[in-house]
């Protein structure tokens, strides 16, 4: 065997005992006739201890040849530490080495193997298998294997099967890029990587399965960010003979259930709040509900003073920061370019300070009153010590400015405390959104998204009215899942589809399939999908899903160390039927 006991187990009680460890060589201090080696595996961290007197010439010698990362076997007697460190598990003991065997040299690597490394993001992903020896970087990934199986055991106990459907299905027009994949066999056609399992997952309701569940890798072909990725993981659900507060019942059981057996937090109320109140209220649809600063509108208030700014304004709205009355000019001066950045884009920022001894100065005394601010104070529930701060400009424009401006002043105050954690499920989403670029409607969801009942008749009146059956839950101001109770009949299917500008030959071409399915008997069906990848990064504490993944894509999706995606051959663009128009230079 290579090993008796792995590198994070062995304590006190083992002292005495002979053992074989095997792993990697961490550091090596040599003392001249003394060296320490710290070896390590995933478990953990063991101190062996080679002593000039008692270790034969030939065994120091050949532990003073060790080097950083050599992979090594050892074996021995444990014995009790004379310097403990209560830092480590293994802390109180090392184990004497009387026989060593070098398994594997090692170059030296290219950074430090260390919690607190010297490589930075580009180097670390090069070598991306070294950074997974890395304590923080592991740790990660064994909370998302401990997701995963909690996930499965929640699942299971509520009678779903897990079921995989196809990596290679069809392209369709809604929603993101799909990643194409050429079809040797059908020249000239082609497979798609998917988005979602959605349109499998319903014909799985069709079928009966009446449960399902699947953790599945999606596919989007999108710009990236620090929590998104070009393939990614969903907990994939879909439940048939349900109603919303069925869907939303079941699945905030699975998020206590991960709270609880994953970080022992037993979860608190899962408030509710629909997406009209959550634009009116933070300007977005994922409120982070760890700190207040509700919006405050101040049309009746502001307008017709004789500031023009505000009289031309569509929405004059603020927020109150608590306590923030002690903001520096400079602060705010800092404030005021913060939100002119071309990201944020407003035009300006009026202040106004509740001072600690009552009175009230702001950036528009010569156009308000102190009486006017009074009125302002009270709209905004401020207090002495508070500080308002209030935005201008076309509503839609301006709620968006004013919830980064939100979520900044939640930081700068150390109000968005990771180890809080604030749920929320956001319901009654609009069922289509305008797209400017293409003049029409698209679904906001997705087109099987069912809309509510009492709201069908104004498709035709006013589509932007109709509100889905869909649902978010948000976690911090970080969407986590989202879903819909669908569409379950032709009827109404083509009725959608029609309103999302598509042709009846379009649609059969498209969605043919599941529209037929429909017409055998489909029961009322709805799920939800979470985003596995951020839900563990919430867990980590993190805002990248990066360092949840084993092998991440860089911010150009480029996976830099197997260089990939790469050039293939002609032979290979050949049978596939490609031929790339490449301009010869001149």
């Amino acid at each position: 065997m290579h090993r008796t006991h792995n590198c994070g187990e062995l304590r006190i009680q083992h002292v005495g005992i002979k053992v074989t460890l095997a792993g990697w060589v961490q550091r090596v201090r040599n003392k001249g006739g003394l060296i320490w080696v710290d070896l390590r595996d995933r478990y953990g961290l063991t101190q062996l201890i080679f002593e000039e007197g008692s270790t034969p010439k030939a065994l120091l010698g050949k532990a003073a040849g060790l080097g950083r990362e050599f992979v090594i076997q050892a074996k021995g007697e444990v014995i009790e530490r004379t310097s403990k460190n209560d830092k480590i598990p293994t802390g109180d003991i090392e184990v004497k080495v009387e026989e060593l065997e070098v398994l594997n040299p090692a170059k030296i690597p290219p950074f430090l193997i260390e919690d607190e490394t010297d490589g930075g993001d580009d180097l670390r992903m090069k070598y991306r298998y070294l950074d997974l020896r890395r304590n923080v970087v592991r740790q990660k990934l064994q909370l998302r294997h401990r997701m995963m199986q909690e996930t499965r055991k929640y699942m299971d106990g509520q009678d779903f099967i897990e079921v995989e459907t196809p990596v290679l299905i069809k392209s369709t027009p809604e929603g993101a890029r799909d990643f194409v994949v050429p079809s040797r066999v059908n020249p000239g056609e082609f497979y798609a990587l998917p988005q979602s399992p959605q349109t499998f997952k319903q014909l799985l309701m069709v079928s009966g399965f009446d449960r399902y569940f699947q953790i599945v890798k999606c596919f989007r072909d999108e710009d990236l960010r620090a929590d998104r990725q070009p393939e990614f993981t969903q907990i994939d659900c879909e439940m048939s003979f349900v109603s919303q507060e069925d869907v939303l019942s079941m699945f905030e059981g699975l998020t206590r259930h991960l709270f609880k057996e994953v970080k022992g937090i037993e979860l608190e109320e899962v408030k509710r709040m629909t997406y009209a109140d959550a634009m009116r209220f933070y300007g977005n649809d994922k409120p982070d509900l760890r700190f207040d600063m509700r919006f405050v509108e101040l049309n009746d208030l502001a307008k017709g003073r004789g500031f023009g700014i505000f009289d031309q304004a569509e929405l004059v709205v603020g927020i109150c920061a608590k306590g923030a009355a002690s903001y520096t000019r400079k602060q705010l001066d800092a404030l005021t370019d913060w939100v002119k950045r071309p990201q944020i884009g407003a035009k300006g920022l009026v202040y106004v300070k509740f001072n600690e001894d009552g009175s009230l100065k702001s950036t528009v005394d010569k156009f308000y009153s102190p009486d006017d601010l009074e009125q302002w104070a009270q709209a905004f529930q401020a207090e002495p010590g508070d500080l308002m701060l209030v935005l201008s400009g076309d509503a839609k424009t301006v709620r968006k400015q004013l919830s980064e401006l939100r979520l900044k002043m939640g930081e700068d105050l150390g109000l968005r405390d990771r180890s809080v954690f604030k749920p929320l499920w956001v319901v009654d989403f609009p069922l289509l959104e305008w797209d400017e670029e293409t003049n029409r409607y698209h679904a906001m969801h997705h087109p099987f998204t069912s809309p509510k009942a009492e709201d069908i008749p104004l498709l035709d009146t006013d589509p932007g009215a109709v509100r889905a059956n869909a649902y978010d839950l948000v976690i911090n101001g970080v969407e986590i899942g989202g879903g819909s109770i669908r569409i379950h009949d032709r009827t109404t299917q083509q009725l959608m589809f029609k309103h999302l500008g598509f042709t009846e030959e379009e649609a059969q071409k498209q969605f043919g399939f599941l529209m037929e399915a429909f017409e055998y008997g489909a029961p009322p069906h709805g799920g939800i999908a979470f985003g596995f990848d951020r839900l563990c990064a919430i867990f980590g504490g993190s805002d990248s899903i990066r360092d949840y993944i084993a092998f991440p894509k860089n911010n150009s999706g480029r996976d830099v160390m197997i260089d990939s995606p790469s050039p293939i051959s002609n032979e290979q663009l050949e049978e596939l039927s490609i031929k790339l128009d490449v301009k010869e230079e001149k």
